[in-house]
């Protein structure tokens, strides 16, 4: 599951972070745990026929019915089978994980978290726009993460070796390391999480290089590594700190390619690094082929339509967009959908057109719907008083940005909408 004029930048959404992590750490490895988090955003389920080794629950038949009705973000379905499947297993680690996996996600998606639009936001980097989260949640996602992590080192009191305890051990910390950086903003934790995930999988892959679900943490970690300036790979080479792009770019490839529950994603990874990369049509191809596996993912489908219009294929991203609201009115269609997201994603696509009039009606709509949350609700109404002062619409512009101020006086779209009120916004 999420940028400067709310487009995916994956490039921007990089820089940022990087810049951030100078203030406490080197540049690149604050970008951790929130590629993690990008790792997670659309998960792949268990491959059928492939020659690889997993834990055996990953194939049980009652598990890949579970990951089915996640890809089509049917939470309720999902999480009602994994209670069950846990209960069957009270003692296994990664069928805990399967129930907090859903548990988090499920939640991100009430929160607005899984729109990958809203992390090259300002607001997200500096503390601006804070979640207000639900203390209800917050703890049963730190005991089920709790008792995945006892329960996997009580087996690797057995066995220290035990492959599959270190996977799951290390699949509670990323999701662990998710919630943090997301909901929480608690950086530093959230990094030291996603470290330790990629510790207990990188042993996993020593132990047995043919456990490729392990390559998709180890994969993002040797990418980001490998993607830092060369006078601070050659610091921390020192400290036997060593990545590459082209070793992670191969290992999220396989596990993209032969993954069992990490197989999509890999892909979602890969996608991503594509786009740094210069790279667009490959990523974009990437998306495509997701949002036509799992047609009634509504996250899929936003994702192709944001992508196209990132790579200016505005036309096409509008009839996406268009496709993805006509599809909601389809009873049952989307088993979770938050349309304002898909209103947002056609207001950004008229813009980048110069349909003006057609993107201030479309952020108008996301705007009001009654699942908005109040930071979107706020980008669309900023969005809206852009676009009328392009068209030199002064008094619906001012009208806009006081009803981003009204919204959330203390929030990065206030400030923004107060610099403009002040001065019309003109593109620059």
């Amino acid at each position: 599951m999420g940028y400067a004029s709310s487009k995916i930048q994956y490039g921007m959404l990089l820089r940022k972070f990087s810049e951030l992590s100078t203030r406490v750490f080197p540049p690149g490895f604050f970008l951790l745990p929130l590629l993690v988090l990008f790792g997670t955003l659309f998960v792949g389920g268990p491959a059928s026929g492939q020659a690889v080794d997993t834990d055996p629950l990953n194939r049980n038949p009652a598990v890949v019915e579970a990951f089915q009705h996640f890809y089509i973000m049917d939470y309720d379905g999902a999480l009602a089978r994994f209670n069950k499947i846990q209960a069957e297993h009270p003692s296994d680690p990664i069928a805990t994980d399967y129930v907090l996996y859903v548990t988090l996600f499920k939640e991100l998606f009430r929160l607005d978290l899984l729109d990958t639009t809203f992390y090259a936001n300002d607001g997200f980097l500096v503390g601006h726009n804070p979640i207000v989260e639900d203390p209800k949640m917050r703890d049963q996602i730190n005991a089920l993460s709790g008792k995945a992590f006892d329960q996997a080192n009580t087996q690797l009191e057995k066995n220290a070796n035990d492959v599959n305890a270190l996977f799951a051990r290390g699949w509670a910390r990323s999701l662990e390391a998710c919630y943090l950086g997301m909901v929480e903003r608690s950086y530093t934790g959230s990094l030291r999480l996603a470290l330790g995930a990629r510790n207990d999988h990188q042993r996993v892959l020593d132990l047995d290089p043919n456990y490729v679900d392990a390559k998709m943490v180890v994969g993002i970690y040797q990418y980001v590594v490998g993607s830092l300036p060369f006078t601070f790979k050659l610091l921390i080479g020192i400290a036997g700190i060593h990545g590459s792009k082209a070793t992670g770019l191969a290992m999220l490839q396989d596990a993209g390619a032969r993954g069992v529950i990490t197989s999509v994603e890999s892909r979602t990874a890969l996608m991503l690094f594509l786009r740094r990369e210069g790279r667009p049509q490959e990523a974009l191809n990437i998306a495509q082929g997701l949002a036509k596996q799992y047609p009634r993912d509504f996250l899929f489908a936003l994702e192709v339509a944001n992508l196209l219009n990132s790579e200016g294929q505005g036309a096409q991203a509008i009839a996406v967009s268009r496709g993805i609201i006509n599809d909601a009115k389809k009873p049952g269609y989307f088993p979770s959908v938050h349309l304002e997201l898909a209103y947002f994603a056609l207001g950004d696509s008229y813009r980048g057109q110069k349909q003006y009039a057609e993107a201030a009606e479309a952020y108008r709509e996301g705007a009001y719907l009654p699942t908005t949350s109040a930071e979107l609700k706020r980008r669309c109404l900023l969005a809206a008083g852009e676009v009328y002062d392009l068209m030199n619409q002064r008094d619906k512009a001012v009208a806009e940005y006081q009803a981003v101020i009204d919204a959330g006086n203390d929030s990065a779209q206030a400030d923004q909408a107060r610099k403009f009120q002040r001065a019309a916004y003109t593109g620059r």
